[in-house]
């Protein structure tokens, strides 16, 4: 199992972080080993700068090689949501080398998954999401904002990764990203269900 992650999707995220809106997805990895076990995640030691990103998350159930967008749709049949956690400041000092993220990005449960619900319990194009830190809403997104959709994304990447049953893909999270801290309690929201209770150590 693998996890494709598309960064920048929502436009207004990228603009909050300085980047350049994209012509195409932006692709990185995270390893197995990143999906968290359990609702407890520990800040690691190299970071002073953890943020969360909520996402989307969709399920590969059927596998394929250079995928047409016309057909896209029949390689998922359920969705869920994932927080993307981020050593931001391991990101830009890798950023402003020119090297590659996956240690700010893949290290170990930094890939929160939710439940998965199947796709016809909602509308794709018009889908609400929201992040609540200590009962504050911190993100709040809606599927209709991405700049590449469901069927762009597994399109765009098909071409370059053989997509696998069970495959994940994170497609991409909206403004309001930002720091945890010790303590704090993460809960996701899909539409008005709460999916995801997270708490930092």
């Amino acid at each position: 199992m693998k996890i494709i992650c598309i960064g920048r999707n929502y436009s207004e995220h990228a603009k909050e972080l300085g980047n350049e809106i994209p012509e195409n997805p932006v692709i990185f990895m995270k390893p197995d080993t990143a999906v968290l076990k359990g609702n407890d995640f520990y800040i690691p030691e190299f970071s002073n700068d953890i943020h969360y990103e909520l996402e989307v998350v969709l399920k590969i159930s059927k596998g394929g090689k250079y995928i047409q967008k016309e057909t896209a749709n029949k390689h998922y049949e359920e969705i869920g949501l994932g927080i993307d956690f981020t050593a931001r400041d391991l990101q830009s000092e890798l950023k402003s080398k020119g090297l590659p993220w996956e240690l700010a990005k893949g290290f170990d449960g930094s890939a929160v998954v939710s439940s998965f619900f199947k796709k016809d319990s909602f509308s794709l194009e018009n889908l609400q999401f929201s992040l609540l830190k200590n009962k504050d809403k911190v993100q709040e997104g809606n599927t209709k904002d991405m700049m590449f959709n469901f069927d762009d994304i597994i399109a765009f990447a098909s071409q370059y990764f053989t997509l696998r049953v069970g495959d994940l893909i994170f497609t991409g999270t909206p403004k309001g990203v930002g720091k945890v801290e010790e303590n704090d309690i993460l809960e996701a929201y899909l539409e008005e269900e709460k999916i995801l209770d997270i708490r930092i150590l």
